[in-house]
């Protein structure tokens, strides 16, 4: 059985078999129609990929309905195994050949597919969180004004993108509520539509996996730190961005509710303690990358 690895471009795909051959195919339906055939010669263990922007989902769609057993990974830790395995040059065809060994090597969580209402209704919270991002830029740029003209004209527009963010809110509580396991997820205390959204969106393996494969995937699991007869407090040691954000939003909320001596209190208070002492770096480096949810009513 052979690892594959495939390093997505928004043009190609370079595709390695660990240790065997490497082939390079175009990103658009006939090339992945091509690399389906020339999979079928290898005995595969698992094909791994990594996210590449949204540029890798026709394909990982197309392998994963063709019966390929199919990894999505974060880059990041495509990056850490190969420096750790002593590579520190960076190509496409050696980032292909580290994704094979990862495959041929790991067992990783395997891709399980969004459903089509899923698809849909991520289309409609990415147009949200973008229309949030353009109202918080907005916001912002309007504090800096002193011209009057130039005021109303920028209200205006920040009143629009209000208006569209309201549409839109109605037609994602409208999809999720026509889901049976999603439209009482709101009645949970710091579950707001926000965080139910990318719950049903961002996670299609709830459900498929345990609380703490779940908890591990998402970034919020508490790691050990042990060496010998040391032993360091647990912490979350890395996130994913938007995965993390909003569970970290619901506990804030389920933290100042009506929880007083409830278990979920001192579990909301652990986790974000830790969440935001690990976030004081990232959010000095990154600027204003949370600022997406600055003045966003909807945020649990």
């Amino acid at each position: 059985m052979f690892g594959i690895g495939i390093d997505v471009s928004k043009a190609t795909l370079d595709v390695a078999v660990h240790e065997q051959q490497f082939r390079q195919f175009s990103n658009d339906k006939r090339g992945v129609q091509r690399l389906i055939q020339w999979l079928k010669q290898w005995p595969t263990k698992q094909v791994v990929l990594e996210a590449s922007g949204g540029y890798e989902v026709a394909a990982l769609d197309a392998l994963h309905a063709a019966g390929l057993p199919m990894v999505r990974i974060n880059p990041a830790r495509a990056r850490r195994f190969a420096q750790g395995t002593g590579r520190a040059a960076k190509t496409d065809r050696l980032d292909a050949e580290v994704l094979a060994q990862m495959a041929h090597l790991l067992s990783l969580t395997r891709y399980t597919p969004p459903a089509p209402w899923q698809r849909r209704l991520a289309e409609f919270a990415q147009c949200r969180r973008q229309l949030v991002q353009m109202r918080v830029s907005e916001i912002q740029r309007l504090r800096q004004l002193g011209e009057p003209t130039l005021i109303a004209m920028k209200q205006r527009h920040i009143d629009e993108l209000s208006k569209d963010i309201k549409e839109l809110d109605s037609a994602i509580n409208e999809q999720l509520s026509a889901q049976p396991a999603w439209k009482n997820i709101g009645t949970l205390k710091g579950v707001g539509p926000v965080l139910a959204t990318t719950l049903a969106c961002e996670l299609p393996e709830l459900g498929t996996l345990n609380g703490k494969a779940i908890a591990a995937l998402v970034g919020i699991a508490p790691m050990n730190r042990e060496s010998g007869t040391w032993k360091g407090q647990r912490r979350i040691m890395e996130r994913t961005a938007s995965h993390h954000r909003r569970p970290c939003g619901g506990a804030r909320s389920a933290l100042h509710g009506r929880l007083d001596g409830h278990p979920v209190r001192a579990t909301a208070a652990r986790f974000l303690r830790h969440s935001e002492e690990q976030g004081q770096g990232e959010q000095g480096r990154a600027g204003g990358s949370h600022a997406q949810d600055a003045g966003d009513p909807q945020r649990p």
